[in-house]
């Protein structure tokens, strides 16, 4: 039997992943106008539950995202593993290289892959470099950026799983 906290939860990740959200603000509203009663407080709890996350477009605009990996890792552990494994990034035209720790470059490729970033056209992951390649060279700026944000947001996550 699903609880409230569930159905609320699952409609936050199919508004998410069906509209163009920005703020808590606006997530708030939309899971109120949907019939359930939810503050900012509640749907920023959700966010960090679910490992949904903010991307930068490369029209320089911000939106969330839901992590699609499912099963025996959460999301937001996979976010938080993501995020404290990475060293450096940086973009060389339209390929992102992402420094991490040694060994940890397999698991932060698959993390980002698991984000299903349209503009991320795939990954290759050594040891401790992973080269992204983006649809091309606004669209590589918006992912460092995207991937900058994940990084400072690590922190946070970590002590949370």
């Amino acid at each position: 039997m699903k609880t409230v906290k569930n159905s609320r939860q699952e409609l936050i990740i199919r508004l998410i992943k069906e509209n163009n959200i920005s703020t808590q603000e606006e997530l708030t509203n939309l899971v109120r106008k949907s019939g359930f009663e939810a503050t900012q407080a509640t749907c920023s709890r959700d966010i960090k539950e679910l490992g949904i996350i903010k991307i930068t477009m490369p029209n320089n605009t911000t939106k969330y995202a839901v992590l699609d990996r499912t099963g025996d890792v959460a999301p937001g552990r996979l976010l938080a593993v993501f995020a404290n494994s990475l060293v450096s990034v940086k973009a060389a035209m339209n390929i992102i290289v992402i420094k991490t720790l040694p060994g940890m470059a397999q698991a932060a490729a698959s993390a980002l892959d698991s984000i299903h970033l349209e503009n991320c056209v795939g990954t290759i992951a050594g040891d401790d470099t992973v080269f992204v390649a983006a649809t091309g060279i606004n669209e590589a700026e918006a992912l460092v950026k995207t991937i900058k944000d994940m990084m400072d947001t690590g922190v946070d996550l970590a002590g949370k799983f």
